[in-house]
């Protein structure tokens, strides 16, 4: 639309043409007349006629937040699965009794009236109250009250556990069980409620650049704080420590979905609002790098947990390194693939006395090769492959001593951490 100009201010060219519209003849003025009424009435007609010709029709409307559409099948799909997954993801608050110290006081110096030279203040022991000392995320994992978690939040045997939902309810709990070998663990609230579980996905499924979402209590502040990304890696290990602990977890999911301290425990899920992993690390140093544990580890745990109270794993009773190229070519052995038994540099033994290991005949320097015609790599480790098998299960072991290679056959232990 054409902008409304102001008149130059010339006197005397206004007066000319007010002159010259003086001199017009009537007739010409009956014609404007006409043609201003046919005007008029197609105008009208336009409007009537178009509705979107009408200025008020060009406003923006006015929408209430409540009434608002996605504006995309992806944007709906994580708002449904945000809005169905909501009242089953938990905070967990963990208090515990800590000592209280008062300060002593002491005597005045004499020679030291406006007390400019204070000695080092005492303290002693003034009894001891409940403080919060962490807090993380869960999630239901049955309607009874099994909530999983990370073992990383239900580190202390002799803490309490506080159970938060997304509605404000809060519920006591205890340790049911705790993964020996992955950073999972299993809370449990008595109560006669039923709870809604989040539905699990499976493991094998999961692709690079799928959608993940994760819900968790951010900071330990922002209760079932929602954030959106991708998945970015698969098959990773990573070496996890946090206070005094440090483990390598292995076959872990890799998302640029922000995870913050807090979410530790909380659910990533996918656009079925499936649980494909539980967030477990971030990078200190990266950005965008986040790590959860696969769902089909967890699923393990909870029906070990269902069924005995407690989660187990086989027990061998070896330590040792995966061969690679470079780790064959600095230990001097002529195979580039398995598992070579050796010591710690700090003195661990390389067979546990009294272990299936042991007992089977396994000795230092041994090369496992296959277990169940399964090969041994850096991709395809030991532990990785022993932890699909049970206690008491027999397996087959191809072994390379020296030269020479041989079958051991062993049964596993049992390694529990309740």
């Amino acid at each position: 639309m054409p902008i409304y100009q102001l008149p130059q201010n010339n006197e005397k060219n206004s007066f000319l043409s007010f002159e010259k519209e003086k001199t017009t003849n009537y007739s010409n003025l009956l014609a404007f007349l006409a043609v201003l009424f046919v005007g008029i009435f197609l105008g009208v007609f336009a409007v009537q006629a178009y509705p979107s010709l009408n200025r008020s029709n060009n406003l923006p409307a006015v929408v209430s937040a409540t009434n608002y559409s996605p504006q995309t099948s992806h944007e709906e799909a994580v708002i449904n699965v945000v809005k169905n997954a909501s009242d089953s993801v938990v905070s967990v608050v963990i208090s515990k009794e800590v000592p209280v110290y008062k300060k002593i006081e002491g005597d005045s110096d004499l020679y030291d009236p406006f007390g400019f030279f204070e000695s080092t203040p005492k303290y002693e022991q003034n009894g001891t109250e409940e403080q919060e000392v962490g807090q993380g995320t869960g999630f239901f994992v049955s309607e009874d009250g099994m909530i999983l978690t990370n073992k990383h939040v239900a580190y202390d045997l002799e803490a309490d556990y506080t159970i938060v939902t997304n509605n404000g309810k809060e519920y006591k709990a205890r340790i049911l069980s705790r993964d020996p070998v992955q950073d999972l663990a299993i809370l449990k609230i008595d109560s006669t409620e039923k709870f809604k579980p989040l539905p699990l996905g499976n493991s094998s499924s999961i692709r690079i650049g799928q959608t993940a979402i994760a819900i968790g209590n951010a900071l330990g502040e922002f209760q079932n704080t929602v954030s959106v990304g991708v998945i970015s890696g698969l098959g990773r290990t990573i070496t996890a420590s946090g206070g005094e602990t440090s483990e390598t977890l292995e076959d872990i999911i890799q998302t640029d979905t922000a995870i913050n301290k807090g979410n530790s425990g909380g659910p990533l899920l996918n656009l079925r609002g499936e649980v494909i992993g539980i967030n477990t690390a971030v990078s200190a140093v990266g950005q965008g790098l986040g790590f959860a544990i696969t769902i089909d580890k967890a699923k393990r745990d909870i029906e070990q947990t269902k069924a005995t109270g407690k989660i187990s794993y086989p027990f061998l009773g070896i330590r040792y390194v995966l061969l690679d190229d470079k780790v064959a070519k600095l230990k001097k052995v002529s195979i580039n693939y398995g598992a070579l038994i050796l010591s710690g540099s700090s003195g661990e033994k390389a067979i546990t006395k009294n272990s299936p290991a042991e007992k089977g005949g396994l000795q230092e320097g041994d090369i496992v090769l296959e277990i169940n015609n399964e090969k041994i790599t850096t991709a395809n480790s030991l532990s990785k492959i022993i932890s699909k098998y049970k206690p008491n299960d027999k397996i087959s072991m191809k072994i390379q001593r020296g030269n020479l290679q041989s079958v051991k056959v062993i049964t596993l232990g049992e390694w529990d951490n309740k």
